[in-house]
């Protein structure tokens, strides 16, 4: 087989191949053998039909294709190793020339792993806006700590309050006529915490059991439904049942229904732990993705279109995949923000994982950095005792799933590679002129990436 490889630029490469007449032809005569045997032809057993006949039943073309289904992927492997081509994609056939006698020619192109020139690795100087918990945070906890402990009682002498819970049945409707998804029965709404159309909840207050009334609005002008944006609407309720909160008082008795806290004081101490906590894995997240913004901004490399097309369309299925499982429609996302706007968003994001991949992989082959038989044992051990499975099966599952095991030994290595460029920065904690007052839970969620993934195939068996 002649090879002919030529690097069109940094990032593609253009493969000639050609494969003599008569290896071709034999291998020729192997696809009209496996094809004959997979057909049952009048007149010959299955296998014994002559190549004119085979030919007849199903075509050249389709015989060829059969040779070059079976050739071409040994044959490219061959060059790519032959030539230490760092591929990111399959080679792409852009054409070839395949006559039974003559040699088969194939020319194809094939992405190149783009080069990555990195910045100066030693004293790394980063500057992070440093996380601190809201002033008002503790008091939230606690107070959402009551509020999730505080009981309803039916009341039926008095007319709704404002922090009352309603049971009640509505149906809007946008000049007459009604809103798709805009009725309920039945329906439990709490006046002081809902997530209703501004000026719903207030003003039922005011209104007695049995009382149907109706209440007038205006939908938001970003409202996700385009059709009922800045429109106003006409809502009729009726309230069936009314329901006043009973708040339990703050003291050791409370402390004991939360769980095995002895006093008030335990509870509370535990709560600032929690913030403390949350705090603390929020800046861990913000240093290490300070670390790895700064060194893949300042790394150097040339991307190409379709590397990052092919990105964006497996980003666009997982986005599909989610919404799906959440139960979301995903035309009427397309709809309320647009496809280009979509589109572009998955674009940016797919060229951030692709530079940051890239600078990873220069960074591990500069610095010699590899994940050792022993820290994948170790990270296997870890991951089966979170999840209480036996470390053997956990192994054992991982060597019948190559894609697992693979995703695995790239998550220890970022891991690898983010510990040694925080070792060789310089942090520098500023304050967050951006900063967002955040619940405790949302921090840890935020942070979640620090956290050992959990591999679905290191299932219970």
């Amino acid at each position: 087989m002649k090879v002919d490889v030529e690097k069109a630029d940094n990032t593609v490469a253009q493969i000639s191949l050609e494969i003599d007449a008569e290896h071709a032809g034999l291998e020729y005569n192997k696809a009209c053998k496996r094809l004959g045997q997979r057909l049952n032809i009048p007149g010959f057993r299955r296998g014994k039909a002559p190549r004119q006949v085979i030919e007849k039943a199903v075509g050249v073309d389709r015989i060829k294709q059969e040779v070059l289904d079976r050739v071409l992927p040994h044959a490219f492997a061959d060059a790519i190793s032959e030539h230490q081509l760092d591929v990111i994609a399959p080679p792409q056939i852009e054409n070839y020339n395949f006559e039974v006698g003559q040699p088969l020619t194939v020319k194809a192109s094939v992405e190149l792993r783009p080069e990555v020139t990195l910045p100066d690795l030693n004293g790394l100087k980063v500057d992070v806006p440093e996380y601190e918990a809201a002033p008002e945070q503790y008091e939230n906890e606690i107070s959402s700590i009551v509020e999730r402990l505080t009981s309803l009682e039916t009341v039926i002498d008095r007319a709704a309050e404002k922090t009352d819970v309603v049971n009640i049945d509505f149906t809007g409707a946008v000049n007459g006529e009604l809103i798709r998804g805009g009725s309920a029965k039945n329906y439990q709404l709490d006046l002081a915490n809902n997530n209703f159309i501004e000026g719903f909840a207030d003003q039922i207050p005011g209104h007695k059991i049995g009382e149907e009334f109706t209440i007038q609005v205006k939908f938001p002008t970003d409202y996700h439904d385009q059709s009922l944006a800045g429109k106003p609407a006409d809502f009729t309720v009726k309230i069936n049942e009314i329901k006043k909160k009973v708040v339990p008082e703050l003291n050791d008795e409370l402390a004991k229904k939360c769980g095995p806290y002895e006093s008030l004081q335990q509870l509370q101490d535990e709560v600032k732990g929690f913030i403390q906590k949350s705090v603390d894995i929020e800046n861990e997240f913000r240093k290490q993705k300070a670390v790895i913004d700064k060194v893949v901004d300042e790394a150097k490399m040339d991307v190409p279109d379709a590397m990052i097309n092919r990105e964006a369309r497996i980003l666009l299925a997982e986005v599909q995949q989610r919404m799906k499982s959440q139960g979301m429609n995903w035309e009427q996302f397309v709809d309320s923000q647009g496809h280009e706007k979509i589109w572009q968003n998955l674009r940016q994001e797919a060229l951030r994982r692709i530079q940051t991949s890239l600078t990873f992989s220069a960074i591990a082959k500069q610095e010699g950095i590899t994940v050792t038989a022993e820290e994948f044992q170790a990270e296997v051990a870890a991951l089966a005792k979170d999840r209480n499975i036996d470390e053997k099966l956990a192994m054992k599952q991982l060597a019948n799933s190559p894609e697992a095991a693979q995703a695995l030994t790239d998550q220890i290595l970022s891991q690898k590679i983010v510990d040694f460029l925080l070792g060789k920065a310089e942090i520098n904690y500023v304050k967050d002129t951006q900063a967002e007052t955040k619940n405790p839970a949302e921090a840890v969620a935020v942070a979640s990436t620090l956290e050992k993934e959990e591999y679905e195939v290191l299932a219970e068996d």
